[in-house]
């Protein structure tokens, strides 16, 4: 059975960029937006080009230099906006058009000091805009998680009239449930009227921990479009995390769902990422977390050693990392010990390994880690004969 497309929309130049801290030049993210191409990202968001002058230019500059995926300006429900964003996407061979409005009855009452019949106006005004410029149009409506349904479904329909290729569906706040989440994408699949002529798209917030869930979830639901950051960086806790979402469509085959990404490049340009933007990614980070293929338990390293398989889902492989890691500790077994050992030129046999494992344990209770220099020390106190094991 041939599987689906879920198209990744990459916005750490946009909405990752929002983090205190992390502001780029365009240079850098010109090295960034190149690098999201030869990855495989279907469309970048490369800013939010009315937003400040340098903004513009890096848009303009990265919709030159990107060769296949579509470069998309964000822009708010203001005509000014869309024309700005026009001209900065004057040079991409696919541009995009990124523009919306809240939806919730919260955002209209609080934000706009509107009505929901006058921010229905406003979408489809934007919208209808944009298509005089460009033919993709994205249209989002903001806070759609905490949206109504029905009133929510009934914008929806209006964009599409007005030439929304695109319906973006934000989980702005990071609030959903992944149930809750999935059954807002089948309830519009179920009653927008000609919804097959836009491709609905998961954009989500990792407020609770669950961006990532719910983005799978919608995809399930009907979304074949999910908006996401390298390293699942963005505003407050962040945005759903790219790596982990094309892992697990490519590790549950079952599912039928599929992206264009290159995941043997997922390690390096998350090391790229944070680099450019300062940020560190925290060792126990799924995919790309320096501890993702390592192992300290006995237990664990026993099975690993034996057969990756046991304790490891993803070849370290798959995603560019060389090989997974046996990090020695207090809690490790003599597999572990007889597997580092052989790797630095030691082939213990089993009664010089009970003699070696004292001698570790007494180190490891006092080191965080054993390294291949403490193991030669290790050996040599150990007092085991070294001529028949090196």
């Amino acid at each position: 059975m041939s599987k689906d497309k879920v198209y990744i929309f990459d916005t750490t130049l946009r909405d990752g960029e929002q983090v205190p801290g992390c502001k780029l030049d365009t240079k850098q993210k010109l090295v960034i937006a190149e690098r999201l191409d030869t990855l495989g990202v279907d469309i970048i968001e490369a800013g939010f080009p009315i937003s400040s002058p340098g903004d513009f230019n890096s848009v303009n500059e990265i919709a030159k230099v990107v060769k296949h995926a579509t470069v998309c300006g964000l822009t708010r429900s203001v005509k000014k906006d869309i024309e700005v964003a026009a001209e900065a996407l004057k040079h991409a061979k696919r541009p995009r058009i990124h523009t919306g409005i809240g939806t919730s009855d919260s955002h209209i009452k609080y934000k706009f000091n509107s009505t929901r019949e006058k921010i229905l106006e406003r979408a489809v005004e934007a919208v209808r805009y944009a298509k005089t410029f460009v033919d993709d149009v994205e249209f989002y409506a903001e806070d759609a998680g905490r949206t109504d349904n029905e009133y929510l479904a009934r914008v929806c329909e209006e964009v599409i009239k007005a030439g929304a290729t695109v319906l973006n569906i934000p989980d702005t706040t990071g609030y959903c449930l992944p149930e809750e989440y999935g059954a807002k994408m089948k309830y519009l699949r179920e009653n927008v009227k000609d919804i097959d002529k836009a491709i609905l798209s998961c954009h989500c917030h990792n407020d609770l921990g669950l961006a990532t869930a719910n983005s799978i979830s919608g995809v399930i639901n009907g979304a074949r479009q999910i908006e996401c950051t390298i390293n699942g960086i963005g505003e407050r806790a962040g945005n759903t995390s790219l790596e982990e979402v094309v892992m697990i469509l490519k590790q549950h085959p079952y599912l039928n769902l599929d992206t264009s990404i290159d995941s043997k490049l997922l390690y390096d340009t998350s090391l790229m990422v944070s680099e450019k933007m300062g940020m560190l990614v925290q060792p126990n980070k799924a995919i790309v977390g320096s501890n993702a293929f390592a192992h300290s338990s006995g237990i664990h390293q026993d099975g690993v050693i034996k057969k990756r398989e046991t304790y490891e889902i993803i070849d370290p492989k798959d995603v560019g990392v060389d090989h997974s890691s046996i990090v020695l500790t207090a809690r490790s077994g003599r597999a572990a010990l007889a597997y580092r050992a052989k790797n630095i030129g030691y082939e213990l046999t089993k009664v010089q390994l009970d003699v070696v494992y004292k001698q570790f344990l007494q180190f490891a209770d006092r080191k965080k880690e054993i390294l291949d220099k403490d193991i030669h020390q290790i050996i040599e106190l150990a007092n085991v004969n070294i001529e028949s094991i090196a």
